[in-house]
């Protein structure tokens, strides 16, 4: 019988992942027409990814609010590959988990959903310094200690959008939408994600939780274009991420 020397897809999206991303500046790859061209074929690829690829069904719908155990973790991330330039892995949600919202430092970033349902909320921080006496001192609700002043940041709500696995791929960059927190929506959902480079907190690229400050008289609804303020917090209590092993084909980059 003839060896089946076939591709997979995702060794290609790791492929062009790393091409991608190799020796891209990224403080300026919206300006820069190969990286443009290259995410594009990236995109492209991510698109067409399916579960079934990476041989991963989705489980039965159960609730986080029904698990007895308080070992199970809401997030669970299987790995598939991680260079200096960039790593690829996917997250899986049980119904009703939330990934906090966090930023990812001078980084890149591509998430594609694999099945189920995700709502992400996308900011971007503002370049506005926070003022010692008009910004921290007005009312917050519940109102801050102020040993937090130095820890609040100005932010945008940039979009609030579904993505299923028939949509295209979420986009951030180190400047657009670069703090998301995302939220399993009617049932688990998986998705696939690849970040460049990956997290160092060794060379400044550590993640960090905010919590979106309500202003004291303020609607508390958002509208994508709002601007808010965020505080910057420890992780969250109620969040932890586990890990279970890849079983999709084999990636190498």
């Amino acid at each position: 019988m003839p060896r089946n020397n076939k591709t997979s897809l995702i060794q290609k999206i790791a492929s062009q992942a790393s091409a991608t991303f190799t020796n891209c500046s990224t403080s300026a790859v919206g300006d820069n027409k190969t990286f443009s061209e290259q995410q594009a074929e990236l995109v492209t690829l991510l698109s067409d990814i399916r579960a079934a690829d990476l041989k991963i069904a989705p489980p039965e719908k159960v609730s986080i609010s029904s698990l007895q155990s308080s070992a199970v973790p809401p997030v669970t991330y299987m790995h598939i590959c991680e260079t200096d330039v960039f790593s690829m892995g996917v997250f899986l949600l049980k119904s009703g988990a939330s990934i906090p919202l966090h930023d990812h430092p001078g980084m890149n970033g591509m998430l594609k959903v694999l099945y189920g349902k995700v709502n992400i909320r996308c900011y971007d921080k503002l370049d506005k310094a926070v003022g010692a006496e008009s910004d921290t001192e007005r009312q917050f609700d519940p109102p801050l200690m102020p040993f937090q002043a130095d820890d609040v940041r100005r932010a945008v709500l940039r979009s609030s959008v579904h993505f299923s696995d028939q949509s295209a791929p979420c986009i951030l960059t180190p400047v657009k939408d670069n703090l998301h927190e995302i939220d399993a929506v009617d049932g688990p959902a998986a998705f696939l994600d690849i970040l460049a480079p990956p997290y160092d907190p060794d060379n400044g690229r550590d993640c960090h939780y905010y919590r979106v400050l309500q202003t004291a008289g303020k609607k508390s609804e958002q509208s994508s274009g709002d601007e808010t303020w965020l505080l910057e917090i420890p992780q969250p209590d109620d969040f932890w991420c586990g890990g279970e092993p890849y079983p999709g084909p084999e990636v190498s980059v």
